[in-house]
């Protein structure tokens, strides 16, 4: 019989706690897994998961691959990743594990009624490949791990009526350093950085050449070109150069118009064409919102 390769939709955590042969959560909206704990699962194999809740992990000692999307990822010590709702998740168990680390999940209803649950869509690192994992230092390491200490005090302790506040607020003071700790890793990793820059550069200039030219780039044609996600080569540009991928792409159209619109007597929609706009009235819109002038005003102000 073929093997069904279907993921295996996860829709709580409770779910997750029996098919990790785990007591019952005490709170059904978040819990703390200490993968130590965990009893092996010959089931799970290399089967897909879906989490339909968000995963903020540790993993230190971890022997064999997670694969996260298209890529894989060998955890080093000290090593956070994070998972968003509905994201594919699979563990390749080839030889024998060595579980050091934890999990925090929670569920998008824990946070409902809280601000959060909107600013969580500024944390681009929930939509990061695996490969893009936040490496901590020692003491980054230490206010994490104090911080989720916080979580499961409040987590254990009795149910009063600010229970719930004080984990969400301690939960956004988490990400809060998560993302200072990432911009961080853009800074230090440096050569790493500039490498990845040099590469944006030069796909973005390959759209622009006049010879492959035939429709706009787009954050995620480029992303997928250079392997990275989306969110990750915006966030890394935007610490390093102040401007996200979006940003980048339309400083370099409009340098290419300018070009075009001072150097060559083509037409404007020939212009708004071969930069790859559909609609010239797209190009002229774009054009006068970066430079206050209409393509045609500012090839006649050379005139």
């Amino acid at each position: 019989m073929k093997k069904d390769n279907k993921p295996k939709v996860i829709n709580s955590i409770t779910e997750l706690h029996r098919i990790l042969g785990l007591p019952k959560p005490t709170n059904p909206l978040i819990t703390l897994i200490d993968h130590s704990q965990e009893r092996e699962q010959t089931d799970l194999g290399n089967q897909k998961m879906v989490l339909n809740f968000y995963n903020v992990t540790i993993k230190r000692s971890f022997q064999g691959q997670l694969k996260y999307g298209k890529s894989h990822y060998d955890f080093d010590e000290g090593t956070m990743s994070f998972l968003s709702p509905n994201q594919v998740l699979a563990v390749d168990e080839k030889g024998e594990r060595n579980n050091d680390g934890w999990s925090l999940l929670f569920h998008p209803e824990l946070i409902a009624n809280y601000g959060l649950s909107k600013t969580i869509k500024k944390y681009g690192f929930f939509s990061y490949g695996v490969n893009e994992a936040l490496h901590l230092s020692d003491k980054e390491e230490q206010i994490i791990e104090n911080l989720v200490q916080n979580i499961q005090n409040e987590y254990n302790s009795a149910i009063d009526l600010y229970s719930q506040d004080v984990i969400v607020s301690n939960l956004e003071l988490l990400l809060n350093y998560c993302n200072r700790f990432y911009n961080r890793q853009f800074i230090t990793r440096k050569m790493a950085s500039n490498d990845l820059l040099a590469n944006f550069e030069s796909k973005l200039s390959e759209y622009f050449d006049e010879r492959k030219q035939s429709k706009l780039p787009t954050v995620k044609s480029i992303a997928d070109e250079m392997n990275v996600s989306a969110n990750y080569l915006s966030d890394m540009l935007r610490t390093i150069t102040g401007q996200n991928t979006q940003q980048h792409i339309h400083s370099k159209l409009i340098e290419k118009a300018k070009e075009y619109l001072t150097t060559t007597s083509k037409s404007i929609g020939e212009i708004a064409f071969q930069l790859g706009f559909e609609h010239s009235q797209s190009f002229n819109r774009l054009f006068k919102n970066k430079t206050d002038l209409s393509p045609l005003e500012y090839r006649n102000s050379f005139n």
